[in-house]
């Protein structure tokens, strides 16, 4: 397995978004130490390009990489898991809301295949004082591998 690791850091992968988004630096809302899953663009678990769409909607591509393994050629549901709390988290950054992700309910349904890049699709669904509501969708294509809604609760010393 070490050997196959090797061999795919030193391959490209293509993490460009679709017409219309923009490139955006989603992280650097938050600072370096707390991007788990962004924070090694060359590694062999996660590759993240961040984009807003033309709504202003966070996006990203992620790659999942062969330590992200769970069932045999598979990604585990805890790293899809880990995906999403950085992305939906980063929404709420992303629409101005200084937050920590308070609870993250995810459901699977289908297997995503080691070495994929899909997209997470991410949407603020509402605002009430200090609770802030995103969605996502883990896709590829018209195959839905994810969806997950979180509850996001504003710092109080930020809001």
């Amino acid at each position: 397995m070490m050997q196959e690791s090797s061999s795919v850091s030193s391959t490209n992968v293509d993490l460009s978004g679709e017409a219309g988004w923009t490139p955006f630096n989603a992280p650097a809302l938050v600072g370096a130490s707390l991007r788990f899953v962004s924070g090694e663009p060359e590694g062999n678990r996660y590759r993240v390009g961040y984009y807003r769409n033309e709504q202003g909607e966070l996006r990203a591509q992620v790659w999942f990489g062969p330590e992200t393994e769970g069932p045999p050629g598979h990604s585990h549901g805890g790293a899809m898991a880990a995906v999403f709390d950085e992305v939906l988290g980063l929404a709420a950054w992303t629409a101005g809301y200084a937050i920590v992700v308070g609870n993250l309910n995810i459901s699977f349904r289908n297997m995503l295949p080691l070495g994929s890049v899909v997209t997470v699709e991410s949407t603020i669904l509402s605002v009430e004082g200090r609770k802030i509501k995103v969605k996502g969708r883990l896709v590829k294509g018209d195959t839905l591998f994810a969806e997950a809604e979180c509850l996001c609760i504003t710092l109080p010393e930020k809001s």
